[in-house]
């Protein structure tokens, strides 16, 4: 993604945050539906079948595409999302896709 230019008035930034927010929820929904067949698949699915090593990686290659953020941040933002995503599966065990609203 190429860093795009900022606004420069306030209405114009809270726009542009608005449309990142709006992508940024399309992208988790789809990332939901992923994870819960990751974890329909997995031997040991859920919270239990977690896999440190795995969220690692994920907080390294978000971190070279963030710089900006400090590794710890998006630990905790990787730990947040992939626990909503966990919940989210515990809920819905259907193999129906998710209705994506773009």
């Amino acid at each position: 993604m190429v860093r795009s230019a900022v606004p420069d008035t306030l209405a114009g930034c809270r726009a542009a945050i608005d449309a990142v927010d709006a992508a940024l929820a399309t992208l988790l929904e789809h990332r939901v539906a992923l994870a819960g067949r990751v974890q329909r698949l997995k031997p040991v699915g859920g919270h239990a079948g977690r896999d440190a090593r795995r969220e690692a990686a994920i907080v390294a290659a978000m971190a070279e595409r963030a710089p900006s953020l400090p590794p710890e941040s998006l630990a905790r933002i990787v730990t947040a999302i992939i626990e909503a995503g966990l919940d989210a599966a515990e809920r819905d065990m259907s193999d129906e896709p998710p209705v994506w609203r773009l």
